[in-house]
């Protein structure tokens, strides 16, 4: 079973996306691009777009549900990496599972 991470992209357009700076490809060992986010204090940093009414990720590429992808998938943050660790074997979280009825669609496994 393929991925539905590399395909669903509806949690790219339903969470605030925070994380340490740490993980920007500015600071030793990071690898998100600066650019893609925004600061939200001197050691939290956001993923640009997820905080916007409805919220969805600069990163996400196409429609949620259909043939959607994260444009920096190996170097997405932290949280988004720790997300639905079990999509791979076609079983989301709660997360998950909240994320893609918020677009219509039926949680993985169901």
């Amino acid at each position: 079973m393929a991925d539905p991470c590399l395909s669903c992209g509806a949690c790219c357009a339903s969470f605030r996306v925070d994380f340490h700076v740490s993980d920007l490809d500015s600071q030793p060992g990071g690898c998100v691009p600066v650019a893609l986010t925004v600061p939200v204090t001197a050691s939290l940093m956001r993923m640009r777009g997820t905080d916007d009414g409805p919220p969805r990720c600069i990163a996400l590429v196409g429609e949620v549900g259909h043939q959607a992808h994260c444009s920096i998938y190996a170097n997405r943050p932290g949280p988004c990496r720790d997300f639905a660790p079990y999509a791979a074997l076609g079983i989301g979280d709660e997360g998950c599972a909240r994320a893609r009825r918020r677009h219509g669609l039926a949680p993985l496994g169901a």
